[in-house]
Formats: C-alpha cells, sequence, structure tokens
C-alpha cells in the first residue's frame, strides 16, 4: 500500500484553463462575392453570359452575318420585333394554341392513369397504348393532322395533345406505381375508393413525378409546336412564333430567325426557372418531399 501511495503523483500539472474566445473570432463573415455565388439565378445567368460572348466572339470571327449574326445585330433584330409588335402577336399566338393543346394532352394523361390504377383494363390499355404511340414522332402525324382537320387550329392542337399525353402518362403512371403500399392500405382502410382513391391519395403522394412529367410534357409541346408552325403555323391566325422564323429565313433576314429562336429559348427558360420552380417550392420542396440539391 505504500509503494503503491508512493507512486501516486500529482496530476494538477496535467490540468489547465483555457483561455476565453473571443464570439467574434468564430464567425467568418461571407465576402458579398461568395453570397452571390450562392445564388442559382446569378451563376446560371453567368453561363448564359459566357456562352453570349463566345457568340460574339465566334460571329466576329467569320465576319458572315447571313450565316451567323453576332449576338448584338440579334438583339437589334429582337428589340426591333418587339416594338413593331410583329413578335409579340407570334408570341400570343403560339401560346394560345400551346396552352389548349397542353391542358387537354394533360387531362389525357391524368384519364388514362387514373382508369390503370383503378382496373385491370385500364392498366392493359395505358400499356398498349404508350407502347404504340410513345415512339411515334408528333410531326410525323402532320400530315394526318392535316387530312382529318384542315389548315387550322385544330392540326395543331392535334399534333400537341399526342407530344404531350404520352409521355406525362408514362411519368404519372410511374409515380403511382412508387407509391408506398403501406400508404394505400391506409387509404383503403379509410373507405377512399375510385376517383376519391385517385385524387386524395395517389396524386398528393405521386406530386414529385407528376410535376416531373408536368416539365417534360411542356418541352415535348413547345418543340412540337415550333416544328408544326414551320410547316403551316399561318393556319393560326397570324401565325406563330415558328412561322415568324420561317417568313424571316425565306427572306434571308437571319438576324430575324436568330431573334426568333432567342424568343423560343427565352420562354423554355422562363417557363422552366419561373413556373416550374415556383411549383416545386410550393409543393414538393416545401413538404419535404424532394431534395432541394
Amino acid at each position: 500500500m505504500m509503494q503503491n501511495s508512493g507512486r501516486a503523483t500529482s496530476r494538477e500539472d496535467r490540468y489547465f484553463e483555457l483561455a476565453p474566445v473571443d464570439e467574434r473570432e468564430l464567425i467568418h463573415p461571407r465576402s458579398i462575392l461568395q453570397r452571390l455565388w450562392d445564388s442559382a439565378a446569378i451563376r446560371k445567368g453567368m453561363i448564359l453570359l459566357v456562352l453570349v460572348v463566345l457568340w460574339e466572339i465566334l460571329a466576329r470571327y467569320q465576319d458572315n452575318p447571313l450565316m451567323l449574326p453576332s449576338a448584338v445585330d440579334t438583339a437589334r433584330a429582337l428589340g426591333a420585333g418587339m416594338l413593331d409588335g410583329s413578335l409579340p402577336s407570334k408570341v400570343a399566338n403560339s401560346l394560345s394554341v400551346l396552352i389548349k393543346g397542353y391542358a387537354l394532352g394533360a387531362l389525357g394523361a391524368l384519364a388514362l392513369t387514373a382508369l390503370a390504377v383503378s382496373t385491370r383494363l385500364g392498366r392493359d390499355l395505358l400499356g398498349t397504348l404508350t407502347s404504340m404511340f410513345s415512339p411515334l414522332p408528333a410531326i410525323a402525324l402532320l400530315p394526318l393532322a392535316l387530312l382529318w382537320f384542315g389548315l387550322g387550329e385544330g392540326s395543331l392542337i392535334f399534333v400537341l395533345i399526342h407530344s404531350v399525353l404520352w409521355a406525362m402518362a408514362v411519368n404519372i403512371h410511374a409515380g403511382f406505381l412508387s407509391v408506398s403500399e403501406t400508404l394505400k392500405m391506409a387509404g383503403r382502410n379509410y373507405g377512399l375508393r375510385g376517383l376519391r382513391y385517385v385524387f386524395l391519395l395517389l396524386i398528393p403522394a405521386a406530386l414529385p413525378s407528376i410535376l416531373s412529367g408536368l416539365k417534360i410534357g411542356w418541352a415535348f409541346a413547345w418543340r412540337t409546336l415550333i416544328a408544326a408552325e414551320l410547316v403551316f403555323g399561318a393556319s393560326s391566325g397570324g401565325g406563330g412564333l415558328g412561322w415568324y422564323i420561317f417568313q424571316n429565313r425565306n427572306e434571308l433576314y437571319t438576324d430575324n430567325v436568330f431573334a426568333g429562336l432567342a424568343v423560343v429559348i427565352l420562354i423554355g427558360l422562363l417557363a422552366e426557372n419561373l413556373v416550374f420552380e415556383s411549383l416545386e417550392k410550393m409543393t414538393v420542396r416545401r413538404w419535404g418531399m424532394q431534395n432541394p440539391g
């Protein structure tokens, strides 16, 4: 015992007090550039700016406005088209037809998928129709659309419905199938059947897939409309944006052609970053159904 007590040494030298830390030293304020870089809008804007600069450099290097007008010439043509009202009227005509075809296609896709999850026959019908018509390009139906509906708005709406319907139906149906069986059983135990089962349980639970289908359907519809208007867009009132591009190409106004293409791109960016991004923030991200990334 004496030996053990003799070996015991004081451990006071192993303990020391930490100096007080100034809280300001723990805070590292972010610079203005770092805070700006955290904004997705700023990063995307910088990417667009770089692309425009590269376009301007390439156009000046080629020095052939007929083949590739510069970004400055395109901006002038865009401003002139906006001021004289030619571009806004074409955009209005295109968006009017687009909204009608897109809405009808979305309703058709929702009806088909609701039928598919309700009955076996509906599931077989959806699988058969999507296998048949989904690989078929909408532009390939233009000759039939002209025969059936003539040179009018109906032809454009027909091809838009085809371009939207199958892509959206596949995404919505996949979303319905991904809903957990536990949630489905809980809904059935509460007496949900038929359309109430679809609208009160499946649609809210599959909302991320539905929004993804809406986004894909929009992209398909927008590019299909522009391509269709390049062929017979003058049939819809005074013609749409695609017809504006086609006319200026025939008259060799290449700067106006690029201005029309720029408007097509801008509308696509606005729809993607304002409409669908806002819908995701208000729903699936707010409810924790999707990682904002």
